[in-house]
C-alpha cells in the first residue's frame, strides 16, 4: 500500500490530559517520567480543556487537543500510537477520548490504541484507595472525600465513581463523600452532611480533593467548603503529599504506577 510507506517511525505515546493552568507542571512532570520509563518511544501531551489551551496560548505556551495532536503524530509517520487516558474515572472525558481514537481509526493507517482510565480495574483501584486513605488519615480527624463528578446520571463510567465512594466509606466509619458537580453534590447536601457529622460526634475534618490535578477547583471550591465546615468543626484541606503546595492525586506513586502499567499493556498489544 503506497500510503503506508510514509509511516516510517515505530511508536508514539500521547498523554491525553484535561489540562490545568495552575498545575501545568504536574502534567509535564508526568511526561518526563513516562519518557524515562519508555526510553525508545516518543512522548507527546495533549490537553482537552479549551479554556486551558487558550489561556496558555496567551502566555505564548502552545498545546493542542487530542484530535489536533493525533493528526500531527499521524502526519509524522508513526506506525503505532498509544493514547494514554490521564483521567481518573472512565466518564465523559474518557468517553470523548474513545470516540476520538475510534474516529481516527477510520482513516489513519496508524495502529492506534487507548488505555483504560485510572480507576477502572477493581484490584488496582481498591489497593490505591486503601493506600490513599492510610496515607492521609489522621487520628481524631474524619475525611471528606470530594469527587468532581459529572452532571449526567446515566453516563458511562459512573459505576467507577460509585465504587470509589462506597469503598472509601466501607473501609472507615470516619470517611464521608460528596461531589462538586455529580451525584450528592456538596451544595445540595451540605446541611445534611453537617447534621450527620454532628450526630457522629466529629470534631475535626479534613477535605480531600479526589482530583488528579486540583487546579482552580482547589481555590474556588475546596477552600470554600473547608471554610464553611470550619464554622462547625476544626476543618482544613488535606496536606499535600508531593512537591506541590496543594494536594494532587497525580503526584501519588500508586496513581503513576497505574498509568505506567496501562501504557505498558497497550504497547504489548500493539505487537
Amino acid at each position: 500500500m503506497k500510503r503506508y510507506r510514509h509511516y516510517k517511525k515505530d511508536k508514539a505515546i500521547i498523554l491525553a490530559c484535561f489540562g490545568s493552568v495552575v498545575e501545568q507542571d504536574m502534567y509535564l512532570a508526568l511526561k518526563d517520567e513516562v519518557e524515562d520509563r519508555f526510553k525508545d518511544i516518543d512522548v507527546f501531551i495533549s490537553f482537552s480543556s479549551r479554556m486551558v489551551i487558550k489561556d496558555l496560548k496567551k502566555r505564548d505556551i502552545e498545546y493542542k487537543n487530542l484530535p489536533q495532536l493525533l493528526a500531527d503524530v499521524d502526519m509524522l509517520g508513526y506506525r503505532n500510537i498509544v493514547v494514554a487516558s490521564i483521567n481518573l474515572f472512565p466518564t465523559d472525558e474518557h468517553e470523548l477520548l474513545i470516540r476520538t481514537v475510534e474516529g481516527f481509526r477510520n482513516f489513519s493507517y496508524s495502529n492506534i490504541r487507548y488505555t483504560k482510565a485510572i480507576i477502572n480495574k477493581t484490584k488496582e483501584s481498591s489497593l490505591f484507595l486503601k493506600n490513599l486513605n492510610s496515607q492521609i488519615s489522621r487520628k481524631g480527624w474524619a475525611n471528606l472525600y470530594i469527587i468532581h463528578g459529572v452532571p449526567i446520571l446515566d453516563l458511562a463510567g459512573l459505576s467507577s465513581v460509585n465504587y470509589t465512594e462506597e469503598f472509601l466509606k466501607t473501609i472507615s466509619r470516619y470517611n464521608y463523600t460528596c461531589s462538586l458537580e455529580g451525584a450528592f453534590p456538596y451544595y445540595a447536601i451540605k446541611d445534611s452532611l453537617i447534621k450527620k457529622l454532628k450526630e457522629d460526634k466529629i470534631d475535626s475534618i479534613q477535605v480531600v480533593p479526589m482530583l488528579l490535578v486540583s487546579g482552580n477547583h482547589y481555590f474556588k471550591d475546596m477552600v470554600e467548603i473547608s471554610n464553611e465546615l470550619g464554622e462547625f468543626f476544626n476543618s482544613q484541606i488535606v496536606l499535600p503529599i508531593g512537591n506541590s503546595k496543594r494536594f494532587n492525586l497525580i503526584e501519588l506513586k500508586d496513581i503513576r504506577d497505574i498509568i505506567f502499567q496501562n501504557i505498558k499493556e497497550e504497547i504489548i498489544k500493539l505487537g
